[in-house]
C-alpha cells in the first residue's frame, strides 16, 4: 500500500495548488471502502512555499540536484574542519540557493502563481535547510513537502508534519518534462466555417442553460411564494394560540382566587360544626346528669 499511496501523493503534489483538494477528494472517494482511502484523504495540502518547491523539484530536477550536491560536499567539509573549503562552500551555497529560488519563482509564475517576498524567504530557507540537512535533502527530493524547512545544521530536525507521509523520506519526485516547442500549424481554409460553427453550437449551450436557470428561477419564485404563505399560516395560528393562552391564564387566577375564598369558606364551616358538636355533647351530657 505504501509504494500505491506515494504513488498516488506523487501524482497530487504535483497538481496546481488549487486543484490538489478536489482532485485528493476526488481519488479518496474513487478508493472508498479501501485501506488506501483514508491514507490518500488525510494527505494535507501544501503550503504556497512548500509547493513552489515541490514544483521546483519536478521541474528543475537538474538545478535542485546541484543544490543537493553542493549540501553533500558543505557537510562533508564542516565535518572535516576544512574551514577554507568550508567558507567557499558558504559562499556558493548563499548564491546558488538565491539563483534556484529566483528560478522558483519564475516556475510559479508560469504556472500563474505569484510569490511574495515573504513566501520566496521561506522557500530560500526551505533550501538552506536541504544543503545543511541530510534528512531536509530528503524531504525536499521527495517532492512531497508539505510545510517549508527550516534547519541549522546543529539541531535534527522534525520533519514529522513537514512531508505528505513518512515513507516520503527516500522517495524521489517523478520529474516533469517541458512542454514541448509549438510548431507551426498550416492555416485552415475552412477555419472561419468552423469558428462559427463552434460559436453557434457554444451559442446553443448558453441558450439552453439560460432557459434551464430560467426554468429553476421561476420553480424557486414558486416555493418563496409557498412557503411565505405557509408562514403567514403559521403566524395566525401561532398568535391564536398566544390569544387563547392568555384566555385560560385569566381563567385560571380567576378559579385559583375562587378556591382561595372557597377554602376560607370550607374552613368556617369546619369550625362551626366542630363547636355545634361540642355544645351538642355538653346538652347531651347536662341531660343525662338531670335524668339520672
Amino acid at each position: 500500500m505504501t509504494e500505491e499511496l506515494l504513488g498516488i501523493a506523487d501524482e497530487l503534489y504535483g497538481l496546481p495548488l488549487p486543484e490538489f483538494t478536489p482532485a485528493r477528494d476526488a481519488r479518496a472517494k474513487e478508493l472508498k471502502g479501501t485501506d488506501l482511502a483514508a491514507s490518500v484523504k488525510a494527505l494535507r495540502k501544501p503550503s504556497l512555499a512548500a509547493w513552489v518547491v515541490d514544483l521546483l523539484v519536478r521541474r528543475d530536477a537538474e538545478q535542485v540536484g546541484q543544490v543537493l550536491d553542493l549540501g553533500a560536499a558543505l557537510r562533508e567539509a564542516a565535518a572535516g574542519m576544512d574551514g577554507e573549503e568550508l567558507r567557499a562552500l558558504t559562499r556558493q551555497r548563499r548564491q546558488l540557493t538565491a539563483a534556484v529560488t529566483t528560478g522558483a519563482r519564475s516556475l510559479a509564475s508560469e504556472a500563474g502563481v505569484r510569490v511574495t517576498p515573504a513566501v520566496a524567504e521561506q522557500v530560500e530557507a526551505t533550501l538552506t535547510a536541504a544543503m545543511l540537512d541530510a534528512r531536509c535533502a530528503e524531504a525536499v527530493r521527495s517532492g512531497l513537502l508539505v510545510t517549508a524547512l527550516a534547519a541549522t545544521g546543529v539541531d535534527e530536525v522534525d520533519l514529522t508534519r513537514a512531508v505528505a507521509t513518512p515513507e516520503a523520506l527516500g522517495f524521489s519526485a517523478t520529474p516533469v518534462e517541458p512542454a514541448p516547442p509549438e510548431l507551426h500549424v498550416v492555416p485552415d481554409p475552412d477555419a472561419d466555417e468552423k469558428a462559427v460553427a463552434a460559436a453557434r453550437e457554444q451559442a446553443e449551450r448558453a441558450g439552453s442553460a439560460v432557459a434551464a436557470a430560467t426554468e429553476a428561477l421561476e420553480s424557486a419564485r414558486t416555493d418563496v411564494t409557498d412557503l411565505e404563505a405557509r408562514g403567514m399560516q403559521l403566524q395566525a395560528e401561532i398568535e391564536e394560540l398566544r390569544r387563547r393562552l392568555a384566555d385560560l391564564e385569566t381563567t385560571y387566577e380567576e378559579v385559583d382566587e375562587e378556591l382561595a375564598d372557597a377554602e376560607d369558606v370550607r374552613a368556617e364551616a369546619e369550625a362551626s360544626l366542630a363547636a355545634a358538636t361540642s355544645d351538642h355533647e355538653a346538652a347531651l351530657a347536662a341531660l343525662a346528669r338531670l335524668r339520672g
